[in-house]
């Protein structure tokens, strides 16, 4: 059993360290390009009024509300995550549950906001749908997909990073420690000795 376990630990490192990074254009960049650019973005829409929106399905629901409060609290940015009971209830019900976040978007976004899209497979349809919302209202987008290569997601973000794993825990595990890598690092995080001894 602790082989499976460092076994399991050492595919999600990788699959994480060897995240692939594309631009608008589908250009690849590293990591730290990524981080830094998404960090600005940000960083740069809240200097602006505006906000940082998330959008996720099961864990990557999980994953948007953790994140959209720590941007909040933790970054001092305005960030929210739509995933109120209610309004997904009434809007799958209303609408179809392929535009909760669309009709979410459509309400609450605004030119210069960004959405950050997290989808472990990179083909739901409710994500692949509030980008396009994203779009039409001007905001910046960046995605977090995984599975195969080719999901639709992964091309649709001014940033988009795409864990090369399979299985919904790695994937999930993965994009969880990215985005609050962005974060994290972005406040400073190993800047001073004493972080960066531990």
């Amino acid at each position: 059993m602790q082989h499976r376990i460092l076994s399991y630990f050492d595919h999600v490192l990788r699959a994480t360290v060897g995240t692939k990074v594309t631009d608008r254009d589908g250009s690849s960049h590293d990591l730290s390009a990524a981080f830094t650019a998404i960090a600005a973005l940000c960083r740069r829409a809240h200097a602006q009024g505006r906000k940082i929106m998330f959008i996720g399905n099961g864990a990557g629901a999980g994953i948007a509300s953790h994140m959209a409060t720590d941007f909040t609290k933790n970054g001092g940015m305005r960030a929210l995550a739509f995933n109120d009971g209610s309004m997904l209830t009434c809007f799958g019900n209303d609408l179809g549950y392929d535009q909760v976040f669309a009709k979410a978007i459509e309400m609450h976004g605004a030119a210069g906001d960004v959405l950050i899209a997290i989808s472990a497979s990179g083909r739901s349809p409710n994500i692949l749908n509030g980008v396009k919302a994203a779009r039409a209202a001007g905001c910046h987008v960046v995605t977090f997909s995984g599975f195969t290569a080719d999901n639709p997601l992964r091309g649709l973000g001014d940033w988009n990073l795409y864990v090369p794993a399979d299985g919904y825990g790695p994937v999930e595990v993965a994009q969880q420690g990215l985005i609050h890598a962005i974060l994290d690092l972005a406040m400073g995080w190993g800047l001073s000795s004493a972080v960066a001894a531990e």
